[in-house]
């Protein structure tokens, strides 16, 4: 902004005093003194007055123009200077936007690679193989560090599989909490579950056929156990053992094992009877009511089970009898 220059009213002032009012005075002063009439000297003192009259009047004008113009200037000054600031910062920033993506990455690569490593070490330890793989990934294709990127993707598969062997360990664990107490359909529902939870481990995958092969073992040991209860004449081994063997046969295993059951369970039936009416001829009554209890509770279909029900009132009855015999017996002299 350009400033007017101070003093021009003073100049002009100067110039209309010198080159009116004072010739005109002048002027009249020598028409009044040859007679010529004093109206040219009243002109030049009505100038002059009115010079004086105006001059302190245009210095006052002076003066507070100049002081506007200051304030002016201190008030667009700072403006000024921060309208020039914000310039250089926008310049600035357009020079930034210029700078190639290439040039941003070599600017800030360290920083970046940093990150990129603690991110690759908290996906390991969020156990999120797949995430830190692909960070590893990256750490190869973005910052060309190869070598660095496979010892993470080396690191990466070792906490992989260790976190893997510990959870099929706790899984096998429960598989063979459930075989031994021979709940085999928890057990091979366990195994499927861990065998599709860990698709690429060769044990997890093993697990279902490793059930099925371990009830098959326990099979042929109560198949054995039975058939040598057999040889031996056991008919209560051999009736407990076919009780546990059951549930694992087939229907045509079942249907095979009928006849030699039968015979089994007739032969125990006919040991059970005789046993009972031995102990009711000796007048044993609690041997005589536990058996009665026993063909009751084990043959109730049979007719001998009907004839036991019958006469288990009247047994009782009598076994009370036969204990209040034997003291007495017991206390007579021989």
């Amino acid at each position: 902004m350009n400033r007017p220059e101070t003093g021009s009213g003073s100049g002009v002032f100067t110039v209309v005093l010198l080159l009116v009012a004072v010739p005109t005075f002048l002027v009249g002063i020598y028409l009044a003194a040859t007679g010529r009439g004093w109206a040219m000297l009243a002109a030049g003192c009505a100038s002059i007055v009115a010079l004086g009259i105006a001059w302190p009047l245009l210095r006052a004008i002076e003066t507070s123009r100049d002081t506007n113009q200051q304030c002016i200037s201190d008030f667009v000054g700072p403006f000024n200077e921060r309208m020039q600031q914000m310039n250089v910062l926008l310049n600035l920033i357009s020079e930034q936007q210029l700078i190639s993506d290439r040039t941003k990455q070599v600017a800030y690569r360290t920083r970046d690679r940093d990150a990129l490593r603690r991110a690759i070490h908290e996906e390991i330890g969020e156990h999120d193989w797949e995430a830190a793989m692909a960070l590893a990934n990256d750490m190869e294709e973005i910052f060309g560090y190869k070598q660095e990127a496979d010892r993470f993707r080396r690191e990466i598969e070792a906490k992989r599989g260790e976190a893997v062997r510990k959870q099929v360990g706790e899984a096998v664990a429960v598989i063979d909490r459930h075989m031994r107490a021979e709940k085999w359909q928890d057990a091979l529902a366990e195994a499927h579950r861990a065998s599709q939870a860990f698709v690429g481990d060769e044990q997890a995958h093993h697990l279902p056929q490793h059930v099925e092969d371990r009830r098959q073992a326990h099979k042929r040991q109560l198949q054995e156990g039975f058939h040598e209860a057999l040889a031996r004449h056991d008919n209560d081994g051999a009736i407990e053992i076919l009780r546990k063997l059951d549930p694992y046969l087939s229907p045509q295993e079942a249907e095979g094992m009928q006849e030699t059951a039968r015979n089994l369970f007739k032969e125990k039936l006919n040991s059970l009877r005789t046993q009972f009416s031995l102990a009711v001829t000796e007048h044993n009554g609690r041997e005589a009511l536990r058996l009665g209890e026993i063909i009751v509770r084990d043959f109730p279909n049979t007719r001998i089970a009907q004839e036991v029900r019958e006469t288990m009132d009247s047994l009782r009855q009598k076994a009370a009898e036969w204990e209040t015999e034997e003291p007495q017996q017991a206390a007579t002299p021989t």
